[in-house]
């Protein structure tokens, strides 16, 4: 697992916008996992500066969100689906249709999270999964006791969750739905690259437990340490509970000039 700290988001942004435009440069149908929350909003902000600056092109891309909420109306401005097309997806120059999420009004749950599987792998998989994550340690919504092995599926929030969700809600923790559709923790190990970014105080413990802790369904982004290919960019904030947080700096520095995220 790599770890990268830098100053704050925009300079973390900036290293993943690196990576993107790295990979839709050497492979433009590349395919992209897109997560929501406050967490890659810088990171959406200047894909969208590279783009309109002719930098980078989405066209020939794919993308494949983590989770929705079950039971929002489809107008809903926090359904997940409308967040992307709204920081994102509507940005750029995705195709139509190039952007798929879960289905959390489906009248099958079940079927449509495997046909979400299905058609994951039928794109070939994932190449670049961003992720963000919990206060508890949750990625997706692959909430504390997850499966390592889970795939999509219906997950319920927890009250941290909602809690933590109902700024996007107006403060209203009782409109925050209770269920979610996620992809799974064995959903996303199956990406080929998992790039996890975090930024403040709030996340610290989560952060400190990721990198440094147990594997553990009870903070299931630990499951990450079992990947070939992680990287997690945090700001100072967000590492303020890292034991060897002075070593991840000095790795990073002194890096061979080859070696990019």
């Amino acid at each position: 697992m790599q770890v990268v700290i830098q100053p704050d988001a925009e300079a973390i942004a900036s290293l993943v916008a690196d990576e993107i435009e790295r990979l839709l440069s050497r492979k433009p149908d590349a395919v992209l996992g897109l997560a929501t929350g406050s967490s890659p909003l810088a990171i959406y902000d200047e894909l969208v500066r590279r783009h309109e600056a002719g930098r980078v092109s989405f066209a020939g891309a794919r993308a494949f969100m983590l989770d929705e909420y079950v039971g929002l109306p489809e107008d809903h401005p926090e359904r997940y689906r409308n967040v992307i097309e709204r920081e994102i997806a509507g940005r750029v120059d995705f195709a139509p249709g190039a952007v798929q999420g879960p289905d959390g009004n489906a009248e099958d749950i079940p079927a449509a999270c495997a046909a979400y599987e299905a058609a994951i792998a039928d794109a070939g998989g994932v190449d670049l999964q961003i992720l963000g994550i919990g206060t508890d340690g949750h990625i997706a919504f692959n909430e504390p006791g997850s499966s390592l092995a889970s795939r999509t599926r219906i997950k319920t929030l927890t009250s941290q969750t909602r809690r933590d969700n109902a700024r996007f809600f107006g403060g209203d923790v009782e409109a925050v739905p209770r269920h979610c559709v996620t992809q799974g923790l064995a959903t996303i190990m199956s990406a080929h690259h998992l790039v996890l970014v975090a930024t403040g105080p709030g996340k610290a413990e989560a952060v400190h437990h990721l990198v440094e802790g147990a594997v553990s369904a009870m903070w299931p982004a630990t499951v990450m340490q079992h990947h070939p290919r992680a990287t997690v960019l945090v700001d100072p904030a967000a590492a303020s509970r890292l034991q060897l947080g002075d070593y991840y700096r000095e790795v990073f520095e002194h890096r061979p000039a080859w070696q990019k995220l």
